[in-house]
């Protein structure tokens, strides 16, 4: 620990927890992240023009960006109590770095899959919602879901930022400035990173927040962390709970960064709007679930999140399921699902990790989410791809936005059926 973090931690302690430093350093990092892992979103069109790629060709690199997003989120859980949170974060950020900064020469589909799909993909699922439960985990034993809510908000934060600018910048500059903005913006949060994130409040002299005189906190482990992620996979996979979570949360990842977060833009040019339009629809729906998602957290202190989970998986349905239609309504219509599904964009996050605190164990969840995760991105990554095939092939997305608001009520039902145990049957990590 440097001793500018020391002295920053001593002079805040009078006034309020260091732990809120940070949820501050990484609700930017996470924000950063987001603006990234948008971008594909305004490149669709511009990458179709340039080098007649088709629009299943392009769909299909980012679905692999969205997979690895996912799947990386386990294994970047367990890297992080082998070799600290710090470093694990400060690597991610250099490869988004060098990821964007390369995807600038890209000539071919292969490139594009190196760059956007492997090296970004990567680096954005090391920074992701798994990052924000473990920060959770390790600084706070109180106000858990309000400080869970305004990191997951982050992500709706980062496409409200970057979004309507990096359109504006395709639409003047072309695609290749949208690709060296972000990979800017990474290298900028490298010395944040490294300057205000200690390891654990202990490395600063101080205790979670809220936390027991009895609490101990967790020593680092020696364990392979593939070991480590694995082995918290076969446990967890015997309890029903589990899969309940990982099928909800494969619907929410269908419905959320797979569907809206990739093909809104595109679908908006299909109706007339073009791409900075498109981007600032999807700008308003960041800013209304940053509100929504910070006070789902606030609501997951205090209420039943299997409840939860149901009205806002139910919400989200009807709403997609009514999006065909509201292009047809002129203004009111996108008004009237900008707002119901802007609320509920990611809100399912912090009732879903209280759940995985509940069922899985502190010491175990961040490694058990990050599975939950992936079966969100494996979702994201089914709907980009089907949603590509059936523009391709139908010349619209009212079948994709039908189908994913079915899958929306399905999940409803779902989460009803999560009985919330208490406890592993076995120790999931070291």
């Amino acid at each position: 620990m440097n001793k500018l973090t020391q002295s920053l931690a001593n002079t805040v302690a009078a006034r309020f927890h260091y732990a809120w430093i940070v949820v501050g350093v990484i609700f930017l990092v996470l924000l950063c992240s987001a603006g990234i892992r948008a971008t594909p979103s305004v490149m669709i069109l511009p990458l179709e023009q340039e080098f007649g790629w088709s629009r299943s060709t392009i769909s299909m690199v980012i679905s692999v960006n969205i997979a690895l997003y996912g799947l990386i989120g386990p294994f970047s859980a367990a890297a992080m109590q082998r070799f600290g949170i710090r470093s694990v974060v400060l690597a991610a950020l250099a490869l988004l770095a060098l990821g964007t900064a390369l995807s600038t020469l890209m000539q071919m589909p292969w490139h594009m899959l190196l760059s956007w799909g492997l090296l970004v993909g990567v680096g954005t699922g090391v920074a992701a919602n798994t990052l924000g439960a473990t920060i959770v985990g390790r600084w706070f034993e109180k106000r858990r879901g309000l400080a869970m809510g305004l990191l997951t908000a982050s992500a709706a934060t980062g496409q409200m930022v970057f979004l309507p600018l990096m359109a504006a910048m395709v639409g003047a500059y072309g695609w290749r400035s949208v690709a060296i903005l972000v990979s800017v913006v990474a290298l900028l949060a490298i010395p944040l990173v490294w300057l205000l994130l200690p390891e654990s409040p202990s490395a600063i002299g101080t205790t979670m927040l809220g936390q027991a005189d009895d609490h101990q906190e967790p020593t680092p482990t020696r364990k392979n962390p593939l070991a480590i992620a694995f082995g918290a996979l076969r446990t967890s996979a015997r309890m029903p709970d589990f899969w309940l979570l990982f099928l909800s949360f494969f619907v929410c990842g269908l419905s959320t960064n797979g569907y809206i977060g990739t093909q809104f833009i595109a679908m908006c040019n299909d109706y007339g709007i073009n791409e900075v339009g498109g981007a600032s629809i999807l700008a308003a729906m960041g800013l209304l679930d940053l509100v929504g998602t910070t006070l789902s957290g606030w609501l997951s202190d205090r209420y039943n999140p299997r409840v939860l989970l149901f009205w806002y998986y139910g919400l989200r349905g009807i709403a997609l399921i009514f999006l065909p239609y509201a292009f047809g309504l002129q203004y009111y219509g996108l008004a009237i699902f900008a707002v119901f599904y802007g609320l509920d964009w990611i809100a399912t996050v912090p009732p879903t990790v209280r759940l995985a605190n509940d069922v899985f164990g502190r010491a175990a969840a961040p490694i058990v989410f990050g599975w939950i995760v992936a079966g969100h991105q494996l979702g994201a990554a089914t709907a980009t791809t089907v949603a590509g095939y059936l523009r391709a092939t139908l010349g619209n997305y009212t079948l994709s936005s039908i189908l994913m608001g079915v899958a929306c009520l399905v999940g409803a039902v779902l989460v009803l059926r999560i009985k919330g145990q208490q406890a592993m049957p076995h120790p999931a990590t070291a």
